[in-house]
């Protein structure tokens, strides 16, 4: 029994050694080792995750396969929350070392999902943490795709005042590595309430996989109201007037995905009356508080046309198109004039007569120069209160995949080709539909700002490269296509630059009909706006070849979890318990070597008389 108590002893003390050993080498130990790469080029996807120590500082390297584009995605990640972003923090480089440019860096205090897509052969990515002792985590799914190849109806622009969409084949199965953004803009004064029907993704717990994010402003870094996936009906309300929503899926586990469906609300408090010129209607918001001062109500009012009826919320408003609702049209040099009038009807007292005032809404929307300028008249009996506003004209610019011009390239940057044939259209959303866009000058430029140096594609209405076509007039679009290039001594970035004009169709002498005009002394000529759209980049593909990159299954992920996590507690209870099952059996054997020796002792024999 003592070779047994000497063997419990050490056990004893070698299971509290072993503990402390695997303990100090998984805090040792860096995650940097974790292999991101591969050896398989058949793999077009793959999901990891990285469990980081204190003071790290690791990097890895993506290689993409020849023709592809790649797209990577921080879904989910875990840093210090206390962190500053100069000690702790995540970068993306293009090129094989952290060297190459910065596509972007974020940390904690970042409040949205980083995505970065690129068609460079190689991306780096780095990250940096603190001293602070906590569990990081980092989730990160990337893939790769054909930078040609689009999925219909995934994603685009909703400006309307109340509209829907849904997700790609909704209510069928959404596809497979899709990458959709909405961007919903509404007119100035207004919020927007989105309201998702019907949400049916993968289910996780932090939304790593498949995933809906939504985003308080015009694109999807402008702060992350909520990020969603299973099976929910949420709803969501911006601060401003815009929207970003987006749909991210895998390569596995594809559901109904989304409808939804959004409305505009008035985000101010008004205590009278405010007008809205847009490109396509007028919007006149009028307090009940107002109309009640006057002992008026919503059933008083009353357009030219008497069948447009105001939308009643908080506010009463009327959205009056330029081209119905009894709206007059007055077209003179340089400008164009909108009028319609609100009548509010008195309630009678009697037969024949009223103690209520007679009020008129003049409104009135001017359009000219680069701008919209908007005036309001209101009567009320001999008293005139005028108000007035500044507005944009609504114009934007898109490249297209060929020129039926049906299909917008939502891709940004956009990687092309050397003499790659782009399509450009610049389009003026407007109800008008007597009005045409010219392109008077396009020029391209390396750098956002359009420094020095710039190249002139079109110039006063004419060609100024060999490569480049200008489409006749076609109403509220103005086209042209050009053969991509680059700039010598510079990134291989192009942006456009597009100074457009836009005339009345009927005015046969206006700028617009005049074409191109290659020497003229000054312009005499009439136009109703002038403005200007940019669009970019556009970059071009490397020409180097890369190798592919594999991936990993999403069923190993949970492998790969428990793989990455350092020495605890379950460890050290499992090798206990190990131990235990060892000094047990080394005790039977003990046990059954004395018996065994006990059986052979020798005996004394007895003493016979």
């Amino acid at each position: 029994m003592g070779a047994v108590r000497r063997l419990v002893l050490l056990a004893l003390l070698i299971v509290p050694c072993l503990a402390e050993l695997n303990s100090t080498e998984s805090e040792g130990k860096s995650s940097c080792q974790a292999s991101v790469g591969g050896s398989s080029q058949s793999d077009a996807h793959r999901a990891l995750i990285l469990q980081l120590n204190p003071n790290e500082d690791c990097t890895w390297t993506l290689e993409r396969p020849e023709n592809k584009s790649i797209r990577l995605i921080f879904s989910h990640f875990q840093l210090d929350p206390d962190g500053e972003c100069e000690s702790e923090h995540i970068q993306v480089f293009e090129g094989n070392s952290t060297k190459g440019s910065l596509l972007g860096k974020f940390c904690s205090k970042h409040d949205y999902i980083p995505v970065f897509q690129s068609s460079s052969n190689t991306l780096t990515i780095q990250i940096v943490t603190d001293s602070v002792r906590i569990q990081r985590t980092v989730f990160i799914f990337y893939y790769f795709f054909s930078p040609g190849t689009s999925i219909p109806d995934c994603g685009g622009y909703l400006d309307s005042l109340e509209g829907s969409f849904t997700s790609p084949n909704y209510p069928n199965p959404h596809p497979e590595l899709a990458y959709c953004v909405w961007h919903i803009q509404v007119e100035k004064g207004y919020k927007i309430k989105l309201n998702f029907k019907d949400i049916f993704l993968e289910t996780d717990e932090h939304c790593r996989f498949d995933f809906i994010a939504v985003y308080d402003g015009s694109s999807t870094t402008s702060g992350l109201i909520g990020q969603v996936c299973g099976y929910a009906k949420p709803t969501f309300e911006s601060s401003s007037d815009s929207l970003t929503v987006v749909l991210s899926t895998d390569y596995a586990n594809s559901y109904r995905g989304f409808s939804a469906s959004y409305t505009s609300i008035y985000a101010e408090n008004i205590n009278t009356t405010s007008l809205i010129c847009s490109s396509d209607r007028m919007r006149a918001i009028i307090s009940k508080s107002y109309l009640a001062s006057f002992k008026y109500n919503e059933n008083n009012l009353q357009l030219n046309d008497p069948t447009c009826r105001p939308k009643i919320s908080n506010v009463v408003e009327f959205s009056i198109p330029l081209d119905g609702c009894g709206t007059i049209k007055k077209v003179e040099d340089y400008s164009v004039t909108y009028t319609n009038i609100i009548i509010l009807i008195p309630s009678p007292t009697s037969e024949v007569i009223t103690r209520q005032k007679h009020l008129q809404i003049i409104l009135k929307c001017e359009m000219e120069s680069n701008s919209t300028v908007e005036m309001m008249y209101i009567t009320e009996d001999d008293v005139i209160q005028n108000q007035s506003g500044v507005g944009k004209y609504n114009t934007s610019m898109a490249l297209f995949e060929s020129n039926s011009f049906e299909k917008p390239i939502l891709e940004s940057p956009y990687y092309v080709d050397l003499n790659q044939t782009l399509f450009v259209q610049v389009s003026l959303r407007t109800s008008d539909p007597n009005l045409v866009v010219f392109l008077d000058t396009c020029i391209a430029s390396p750098t956002p700002d359009f420094a020095s140096p710039t190249y002139d594609l079109i110039k006063s209405g004419c060609n100024q490269d060999e490569t480049c076509k200008v489409y006749p007039l076609s109403g509220h679009y103005g086209r042209f296509q050009f053969d991509a290039f680059k700039f010598l001594r510079s990134l291989g970035s192009v942006y456009l630059q597009c100074k457009i004009l836009i005339c009345d169709s009927s005015d046969q002498q206006s700028r617009c009909n005049q074409g191109c005009v290659s020497r003229r002394k000054r312009d005499i000529s009439s136009y109703k706006w002038k403005t200007d759209s940019v669009i970019g980049p556009i970059r071009l593909k490397k020409d180097r070849n890369a190798s592919g990159n594999p991936g990993k299954e999403k069923d190993q992920i949970h492998r790969e979890e428990t793989q990455n996590q350092p020495f605890d507690s379950l460890h050290l209870f499992s090798f206990m318990a190990l131990a235990l099952n060892v000094v047990i059996v080394a005790a039977l054997i003990a046990r059954r070597f004395v018996n065994q020796r006990a059986d052979y002792k020798y005996q004394k024999l007895q003493n016979i008389n």
